[in-house]
């Protein structure tokens, strides 16, 4: 077994069993390439179990984050049917290491997408767009990593919750937005803070999904990114996003 299969399964196992790890390339040496080989490797180990691919998701969708990072592009993982967590009910804290919450627009497709769209092109394959919220989670010790490291750790992305769809004729451009906790408000943003318009993360989101050879499907969900920093979760919550036009999505947070 390679070393990249090895940290596949070693990642693998501890979303699995919601269990730390520690970091295997802390000063960021291994390569993209390589840390996208190792997330590829570790989703393959879901799929194999019977998990369905359904879609992707987005990261480092602001550019400021992309700066401080030193990045020139997004970064993205992939999303399986057992990620999806029903619309108002409650998720386990055990069953994650380090959850935190990102509010979210989603977008479902009616047909694929290449991977060298234009805007107007990609917005004609939207079938429908809603509000959402990602429950991201890093298994590295004292949520400590490289870049490298959380990409092959599928970019975070743990969990999503997605509310009630909406005709994408929507001008979703810029649509405020409350993430909440327990009913009181904790962040505040924007849509417009997703690339300067949602729309470039589902470009890009093709693009790349495209690259790496799995191209986006008809019924493919892309979540388009974080559009404020993320709040932690705790045992007792109930978390909600409101946005502008498109309405709520929720869930419980249970021990």
């Amino acid at each position: 077994m390679s070393l990249n299969q090895q940290i596949a399964v070693q990642l693998d196992d501890a979303a699995r069993h919601a269990h730390e790890v520690e970091q295997f390339d802390p000063n960021g040496a291994l390569s993209l390439d390589d840390a996208y080989a190792i997330q590829r490797a570790s989703i393959a180990r879901r799929l194999a179990r019977g998990e369905r691919r359904v879609g992707v998701k987005m990261g480092f969708t602001s550019r400021a984050k992309m700066v401080q990072m030193g990045l020139s592009d997004v970064i993205w993982g992939r999303l399986t049917s057992a990620m999806q967590v029903e619309e108002n009910t409650a998720i386990s804290h055990a069953n994650y290491v380090h959850p935190r919450v990102e509010p979210e627009i989603a977008f479902i497709l009616k047909r694929g997408l290449n991977g060298d769209e234009t805007g107007p092109a990609a917005l004609a394959a939207v079938e429908a767009i809603a509000p959402a919220l990602e429950i991201i989670d890093s298994r590295y010790r004292d949520f400590r990593f490289s870049l490298p490291e959380v990409i092959a750790d599928n970019a975070s992305s743990s969990g999503f919750v997605i509310g009630a769809w909406c005709d994408p004729r929507t001008d979703f451009s810029n649509l405020g937005l409350v993430l909440s906790i327990d009913g009181r408000p904790v962040q505040v943003g924007s849509t417009a803070a997703l690339l300067g318009h949602p729309l470039r993360s589902l470009v890009a989101a093709a693009r790349l999904a495209a690259a790496a050879g799995e191209p986006l499907q008809a019924g493919d969900v892309v979540m388009a990114g974080g559009a404020t920093s993320a709040e932690w979760l705790r045992p007792g919550q109930y978390v909600s996003v409101e946005m502008e036009r498109l309405g709520r999505a929720g869930f419980y947070v249970k021990d």
